[in-house]
């Protein structure tokens, strides 16, 4: 229970910054599981792992999402 006493002594953690860190954290969560979802069905195994391991606050599943995943094919 020592690092939870040392993370929150009030020098350290600032409930300002908890307010801005989990509206960016949500926004993360959705967009990359979307773009995991979507990464997964389209069998795309290096965009699968490439979304899984960076943290971009949305930004990399978003350009996945626009611009890399496979097409669907309706011909």
């Amino acid at each position: 229970m020592m690092w939870f006493n040392t993370f929150f002594r009030p020098e350290i953690f600032n409930p300002l910054m908890a307010f801005w860190v989990l509206p960016f954290a949500i926004w993360d969560l959705i967009w990359k599981g979307f773009a995991l979802w979507r990464a997964g069905r389209n069998n795309q195994p290096n965009w699968f792992i490439a979304l899984l391991v960076v943290n971009s606050i949305g930004i990399l599943p978003i350009v996945y999402l626009l611009g890399f995943q496979k097409k669907p094919n309706n011909g």
